[in-house]
């Protein structure tokens, strides 16, 4: 599902609608926030893009954006399930 390309790692995410969409984003955003990384990401009603990289190492890709991204793919797979 992640792509390297760039210097940017990137997904995509489908949702039944944009409610769950968004309560995906609100449940990820808690996580960057307690790993004090935070992705850049574009959501269109039940479409959630997003783009990771670490500013710090010059907007590369690093571990930080491999780990969030894994973070990512489990909340993704529980609304998947629900």
């Amino acid at each position: 599902m992640w792509k390297e390309e760039n210097n940017l790692l990137k997904a995509s995410f489908k949702f039944k609608d944009f409610k769950q969409a968004f309560a995906f984003m609100t449940e990820v955003a808690f996580h960057a926030e307690k790993m004090d990384h935070h992705p850049e990401w574009f959501n269109v009603y039940n479409s959630v893009d997003i783009t990771l990289r670490t500013h710090d190492a010059g907007n590369t890709v690093t571990d930080r954006d491999y780990k969030l991204a894994k973070k990512i793919d489990g909340v993704y797979q529980r609304f998947l399930t629900a």
